[in-house]
């Protein structure tokens, strides 16, 4: 089997795992690629085909959909997936047409049966007879509605698009909507944080602009940096680091503070929680952090994240909103469980496993796992609301419902303050129209995943 071909078949075999298993590509693929030992350039063909596949499989959907005269929801899931990726090459890379349906139509016979080989070649051979930009505009024509021709378009679902809208439109920005549809679509750059007072930014590599332990990853692996450092340098977003710097720098740090992080795997943000907590410890303020995290695998991930960094930090595994106790706190991290549509970027397979139905249930557990932290905060404590997600009901409708129980016995914080204290650089950080103190961080303003950032100090 040639190199090649064993980079489509990598690439295949993990968009089956995601569509049939609900796996996240950045999972499956690494370990795909060692198993295969494809080399280097192999290997960034796979990583191309997989993410990119994903990236455009609603546009591509809707290219399949004219070129096949069928929807692709009916089609057999193996050949939908391996006509996916042959439309991606056909139409996204610099695959030679031939080269990219003459395998499409080999890994066909080898995973679906002679009987799909016919069908495949031909719909193939007739996408590549045209650009991508002509597709487009044909699969744009069955669309019923402007929102519908963007979806094509952008490769969103539309309930996702009108979400993102309102969200933009919350800050007085939705002129925006196509940067931060365009900005899902672009490979994030790898970012990497230095815990503080344990490792320092490599001297080769560009600080991100608003973290002050952040930077991109220089040319190379990744990975060889984190091992060479013995895991005191590690990839994270710029916008995760973010989220826990706001709560550990949301006021003076005192002695004998307790800090909960309720939510914490897989555990970056605890990690850098606990090396600010050491920092703390090592100039005299004594601070103790806990973990908590209800999945027993994702809490091992947690205690690995750990290792590198010389604190206790007990892990517990319940439910959260059972954890955090009563008036026992002074800081606590609620990253809630949410929909990723601020990941978009780095987990494309989210915005097509994830639906409007999704919304309500996510919103329900994020009120509950806010209204325990609050509840175990201390007079004077503080607790970070973090999603991933800017989704208004995950977001500003969350903290207004559980703040509204609470009444003058919580106050919330300005965030994008805070925020702008860390970064020490200018943050375009528009206020909410409703006016609250929360701040939202975009893939196209920011660089960073969209994560909506939430402080409240319980006053009683």
């Amino acid at each position: 089997m040639s190199g090649t071909v064993s980079a489509r078949r990598v690439a295949y075999d993990t968009l089956r795992a995601v569509h049939e298993a609900d796996a996240y590509a950045n999972l499956v693929l690494p370990p795909a690629i060692a198993r295969a030992r494809l080399s280097p350039g192999d290997a960034a063909l796979a990583t191309e085909l997989t993410y990119g596949t994903l990236r455009q499989q609603g546009t591509w959907d809707a290219v399949i959909a004219v070129a096949a005269n069928r929807p692709p929801e009916s089609l057999d899931p193996p050949v939908r997936d391996i006509l996916r990726l042959g439309v991606h090459q056909l139409l996204a890379t610099r695959v030679p047409p031939h080269a990219a349906v003459n395998e499409s139509v080999a890994l066909t016979r080898s995973v679906a049966g002679e009987r799909a080989v016919g069908f495949v070649n031909a719909v193939l051979r007739a996408v590549g007879k045209t650009d991508a930009a002509t597709w487009i505009r044909r699969a744009e024509q069955a669309a019923r509605s402007d929102d519908e021709r963007l979806a094509v378009r952008t490769s969103h679902p539309v309930w996702v698009i009108r979400a993102l809208r309102r969200a933009l439109d919350d800050e007085g920005r939705a002129g925006e909507l196509l940067e931060l549809l365009s900005a899902d679509n672009d490979p994030p750059r790898v970012t990497m944080t230095a815990l503080p007072g344990l490792a320092a930014i490599p001297e080769d590599a560009e600080p991100t602009p608003f973290s002050p332990h952040g930077f991109r990853a220089p040319s190379g692996d990744p990975g060889r940096l984190v091992a060479q450092s013995q895991g005191t340098v590690r990839v994270q977003d710029e916008g995760s680091q973010l989220a826990a710097l706001a709560l550990a720098e949301s006021g003076p740090i005192r002695a004998g503070e307790r800090w909960l992080d309720l939510c914490a795997g897989p555990g970056g943000k605890t990690a850098l929680l606990a090396a600010r907590a050491l920092q703390a410890q090592q100039a005299g303020t004594a601070v103790q952090l806990e973990a908590n995290e209800v999945s027993t695998a994702r809490a091992g991930l947690v205690r690995r994240s750990l290792e590198a960094i010389p604190l206790a930090v007990p892990v517990s595994e319940q439910d959260g909103r059972d954890r955090a106790g009563s008036a026992e706190y002074d800081r606590i991290l609620v990253d809630a469980p949410c929909t990723g549509l601020g990941a978009l970027r780095r987990r494309p397979e989210a915005r097509w496993r994830k639906s409007p139905q999704d919304v309500a249930p996510l919103a329900e557990l994020q009120r509950a796992l806010l209204d325990a932290a609050i509840a175990g905060l201390r007079p004077g404590g503080v607790v970070a609301y973090v999603t991933c997600s800017p989704h208004l009901a995950e977001t500003r409708d969350v903290v207004a419902a559980v703040v509204g129980r609470y009444g003058d016995s919580v106050q919330e914080l300005d965030a994008r303050d805070v925020l702008r204290r860390v970064s020490g650089s200018p943050l375009d950080l528009p206020a909410p129209r409703a006016g609250s103190g929360r701040a939202q961080l975009w893939p196209h303003r920011h660089g960073t995943d969209a994560m909506s950032i939430t402080l409240l100090r319980r006053t009683g």
